[in-house]
């Protein structure tokens, strides 16, 4: 009965872990998305961060700092590209 218990303390331990290292700064998933698009050729493109409860109607492409942030993506006008 004692190594049941050790063993399914373990497991929450190891879980409970795994589930803090998920949760990421916004300016590296922020990297990490930009590349993946410069990666795939989109140009004339907006990345946004912004706190969750000031999401609207926005294209939401990432969650970050445990859910409190979004990133938003949103194309540029033709003449006024930032990337």
């Amino acid at each position: 009965m004692k190594r049941i218990i050790i063993f399914l303390v373990s497991v929450i331990v190891l879980f409970s872990t795994t589930a803090f290292a998920a949760i990421k700064a916004c300016e590296e998933l922020e990297a990490e998305i930009d590349a993946k698009l410069i990666a795939k050729g989109v140009k004339g493109y907006t990345l946004l961060i912004l706190p969750a409860d000031q999401v609207k109607d926005q294209k939401i492409v990432g969650s970050c700092e445990g859910g409190t942030k979004k990133i938003s993506y949103s194309r540029n006008k033709e003449n006024n590209f930032k990337k």
